[in-house]
């Protein structure tokens, strides 16, 4: 592991890019102004009021707790949050919120996710609300690709071999692939929105709600 593969934490209340890697290109909304290409897809993970999105065809207004994902052209405004572009990648406009109490889904340690955001294809990308409730100190874990993502309510802490980094709402956070971590709480419960650029599971071309109930008549 490289001397820069530790748990990153970004502020989100200033405008700028936070991180590259390939065709991956993360922003920091911060108030301010970002263009969206049209040969990108990107993914808005809102932590303060104010944020317009406006496409050709189409004005979204989001608040806090909310989340977009889309191809440009089309520019975003307002608002703090995290972006997430992934340069040569094309996917359909679909934006919800705001974040349920808890997720539908069994994950460690007692803790609970949603899947947001689906992958339209096995492999591609997914967002998922993580809720960690409170008194929760998880069994240290490594995923086998990065993570980024928002801390969307609560309070709590990130733990590495490095220390402890403290986690409350609005900041934005990196984990690289790899990294030896868990998240921990104390009297309050933790909420974080991650984002994953790859999936173990998701519709194939032999293997899709659409195909599997279809009934051919011989």
């Amino acid at each position: 592991m490289t001397a820069d593969a530790a748990f990153r934490p970004f502020d989100l209340s200033s405008a700028g890019c936070l991180f590259e890697q390939g065709c991956l290109r993360v922003h920091s909304l911060g108030g301010g102004e970002l263009a969206l290409d049209r040969d990108s897809t990107y993914w808005l993970l809102v932590t303060a009021d104010g944020c317009a999105c406006e496409f050709p065809d189409e004005l979204v207004q989001l608040r806090s707790e909310r989340y977009l994902v889309g191809s440009g052209p089309g520019v975003v405004r307002g608002g703090e949050g995290l972006v997430i572009e992934q340069r040569d990648y094309q996917r359909v406009r679909q934006w919800g919120g705001p974040l349920e109490a808890r997720g539908r889904l069994r994950y460690v340690d007692g803790c609970t996710d949603s899947l947001l955001v689906c992958p339209p294809r096995a492999g591609e990308a997914c967002l998922n609300h993580l809720h960690i409730p409170a008194h929760t100190r998880q069994s240290e874990h490594t995923h086998p690709s990065l993570r980024l993502g928002v801390i969307a309510r609560g309070e709590g802490a990130c733990r590495t071999a490095a220390g402890e980094t403290a986690l409350r709402a609005g900041l934005a956070w990196l984990i690289p692939a790899g990294l030896a971590h868990g998240f921990s709480t104390a009297e309050r419960s933790l909420d974080v929105l991650a984002w994953h650029p790859d999936s173990d599971f998701g519709p194939t071309d032999g293997d899709h709600p659409m195909l599997n109930r279809t009934f051919l008549r011989r």
